[in-house]
């Protein structure tokens, strides 16, 4: 049996092929989201990889911004369900969950028995989000990738308080005109992205093992931050970004055993 996860976030798509509910046979990803081709070309890459047609595929669950929008899918799951099963299949045990996408953050609290339990969330400001640290780069004239090789030069981690997006950009130009290295004031912008999500995941019983799904888990800075300001490691995975199509390739396989 193969099932298909396909995760349609604000800024990128992912698409996870499983076979029999235990190996991923394809993993995909392309760096445009809801209302553009990135979708449909995650999906094609995938069949692509495996020399499958959608024929050869038993079911199709749909997650994130634009799980809706794909009239291609047998089902379709909640973000937070599916980076759960994402991140308990590949960290089992796993307790906390703190997913960073491009748009909002979560924090999943996890049970015993790998269940949901409780979750926050933060859709509603772009502090602590992959969006600020865009926006940040954008000002800096660099590239996000770069900012966890730059803030590991900083010798004097830059304070960047303000947790508006806008307010914050103020603070760095600030900063910047006050003679502070640019490998500090990064240093200072992934460290308020951290202190912004750890902020978040406080209001839940943080417990480890504790992970971070999503793109800005890419983050080796932010990771770093995040750990120190929660006392906690904070885990990690290359396929933290894929962790909600994955899910969603679990559910499906989940639900596709029942039947």
């Amino acid at each position: 049996m193969l099932t298909l996860g396909i995760d349609i976030g604000s800024t990128t798509a992912k698409c996870a092929v499983l076979e029999d509910g235990r190996e991923f046979r394809a993993l995909t990803l392309r760096d445009s989201g809801v209302g553009t081709d990135g979708p449909q070309a995650a999906f094609e890459d995938a069949l692509t990889e495996l020399g499958m047609s959608r024929g050869d595929i038993d079911c199709v669950c749909a997650t994130g911004y634009g799980r809706a929008m794909w009239k291609d899918a047998d089902l379709r799951a909640s973000e937070l369900t599916c980076h759960c099963l994402g991140g308990v299949f590949v960290f089992p045990g796993l307790r906390t969950l703190i997913d960073v996408g491009g748009q909002d953050a979560k924090v999943i609290s996890i049970d015993v028995g790998g269940n949901m339990a409780e979750f926050v969330m933060n859709d509603k400001c772009a502090a602590g989000t992959g969006r600020f640290l865009d926006v940040m780069a954008a000002l800096l004239h660099r590239t996000v990738d770069s900012f966890a090789e730059a803030a590991a030069r900083s010798k004097s981690p830059a304070s960047i308080s303000n947790t508006c997006t806008v307010f914050a950009e103020s603070e760095v130009i600030s900063q910047l005109a006050a003679g502070a290295a640019v490998e500090d004031v990064i240093a200072g912008i992934c460290r308020s992205v951290a202190t912004r999500v750890g902020s978040l995941a406080r209001r839940l019983d943080v417990k480890a093992p504790v992970c971070m799904s999503g793109g800005v888990a890419k983050n080796a800075a932010v990771r770093a931050a995040l750990s120190e300001y929660l006392h906690v490691p904070v885990l990690y995975d290359e396929r933290a970004q894929l962790f909600g199509a994955m899910g969603a390739a679990i559910y499906a396989a989940g639900r596709r055993s029942k039947e």
